[in-house]
């Protein structure tokens, strides 16, 4: 081909391409779409419902295919509005009561919308510094929060799964855990750690090591004693006890195990001591509930979701390991194509102490409510909803419901059990009146082999009258056939 072909293409390609390139005019047209569509979700958010049961296809995305010509902004959104915005739980309402909600308050999507326009690298400290010293500066916050000293490392990552992850990783190259040594050496944890752990071991390749479920107290709580009494079992039978994993406030209950005196037996037996803080971790903010958390600062690992206790959009979870040097021999790498950033290391990079290399600048997603509204809103909504847990869980038992463990966050477990008939239709059938309802979403879980409704109270757009609805239905569920 010749070279006038070849600038002919070129300027032909260019030309078509500028659609991805709108000029201002454009881009105010399509942000004034989006922004009065976001602020008409806004304003009626407290008016929509939590959860909508209808989960019908009714072929709509078949309808609406990728297309080479660009769509219409209103058919775009309005698409959104009636196929996403609409059906299963909603996310951003108060009255999701239900799993552990955290809301995404505003100030993180002005994060986010500024991240994604400047498109900011936040992986490698040489591509955009101040980008990594904004994550560095939120790592070192709550590093100080857990009670760390100085030494100590983190990442932001896409959440407490993707954290936990990192945490075992890293664990298994600081004890050194070699696939000869996998079949013999053992982890300790309970029933009520979250199963993105055990899936995390898989992912590593430690599935076939040898699991111990240590069992737990009328609380759900490890028993310190008898982890004792199995890590003795295991030596004396030639295994290698490598890792512990406590709970600072369980997914199922909102358990909290003895974090200071299993420390002690992580030392005792030179465990890597890995605390999961995704749900409890920022109730280290409040005075009602640190005391709970003591003995936090002495794991080799833990992990904090900010999407869930700092009540930031999916898609941020933190990880902090007290000795960073175990976190960068599990993640640092070297690549001639990247040999450009060597000179320029004055921190430590995201890529270097985490999987990703490619990432987006997540960091700014909380330090940009971080510094609109300062830390003490952040402390005042994670009380508030302790102290609406323990208001319900006082209220409900004046219903005549049966009750979990005392909350010892925002998690309370109930269930109604009849003088006859099945209990748990009757709770089946309790929590389908809440759903059909909508106004709140409640979740249900099993204990004991029975069926139990909870209530996780984390948005911070929840209040008393959400858990209100959900005494109200209660009561009135009870009064009809039962």
């Amino acid at each position: 081909m010749k070279l006038e072909e070849i600038e002919q293409l070129i300027s032909r390609y260019e030309k078509e391409g500028l659609e991805l390139e709108p000029d201002r005019e454009k881009r105010n047209g399509y942000m004034s779409k989006v922004s009065n569509y976001t602020e008409q979700f806004l304003d009626d958010i407290h008016s929509k419902k939590a959860f909508v049961n209808d989960f019908a296809n009714d072929g709509a995305f078949d309808n609406f295919p990728f297309e080479e010509a660009p769509t219409n902004t209103d058919k775009v959104i309005d698409f959104l509005k009636q196929n996403v915005d609409r059906a299963g739980i909603n996310p951003a309402s108060g009255g999701h009561i239900g799993y552990i909600p955290g809301g995404g308050i505003y100030g993180a999507a002005l994060g986010d919308y500024l991240a994604a326009v400047m498109n900011r690298y936040a992986g490698v400290f040489y591509a955009t510094p101040g980008a990594v010293r904004i994550e560095n500066q939120i790592i070192e916050w709550v590093g100080e929060l857990v009670g760390y000293e100085k030494g100590f490392g983190g990442n932001l990552a896409s959440g407490g799964s993707m954290a936990n992850l990192i945490a075992i990783s890293t664990a298994r190259i600081a004890k050194n855990i070699t696939s000869k040594d996998i079949e013999n050496s053992t982890i300790y944890l309970t029933k009520q750690a979250h199963h993105c752990v055990t899936k995390a071991l898989k992912i590593v390749g430690l599935h076939e090591i040898q699991l111990r479920y240590i069992p737990m107290d009328s609380k759900y709580r490890m028993i310190p004693e008898l982890l004792a009494e199995q890590i003795e079992q295991d030596k004396a039978e030639g295994l290698n006890p490598f890792m512990l994993v406590a709970s600072a406030g369980s997914t199922d209950v909102g358990a909290i195990d003895p974090l200071d005196k299993l420390a002690d037996i992580a030392e005792k037996y030179d465990l890597w001591y890995h605390i999961d803080g995704a749900y409890g971790g920022f109730f280290l903010l409040c005075d009602e509930t640190k005391v709970k958390l003591k003995g936090i600062n002495r794991a080799d690992s833990v992990i904090l979701d900010p999407h869930k206790g700092m009540f930031l959009p999916y898609g941020v979870g933190i990880v902090l390991v007290k000795d960073v040097k175990h976190l960068l021999d599990a993640n640092s790498y070297d690549a001639n194509y990247m040999q450009d950033t060597k000179d320029y290391q004055q921190e430590y990079s995201p890529a270097d102490l985490s999987p990703e290399l490619s990432r987006h600048f997540r960091g700014l997603r909380m330090w940009v409510p971080m510094k609109l509204h300062g830390i003490a809103p952040f402390r005042a909504c994670l009380s508030e909803k302790i102290w609406l847990t323990r208001y319900f869980y006082e209220k409900v038992q004046e219903l005549g419901f049966e009750v979990g463990p005392e909350p010892e966050l925002t998690v309370a477990a109930f269930r109604y059990v009849p003088k006859s008939g099945d209990a748990n239709e009757l709770n089946k059938k309790l929590l389908s009146i809440i759903h059909n309802d909508g106004r709140v979403f409640i979740s249900s879980t099993t204990l004991g082999g029975e069926f139990w409704m909870r209530i996780a109270v984390l948005s911070f757009r929840t209040h008393k009258y959400h858990l209100d609805i959900i005494l109200e239905l209660l009561e009135d569920g009870m009064g009809g056939e039962y």
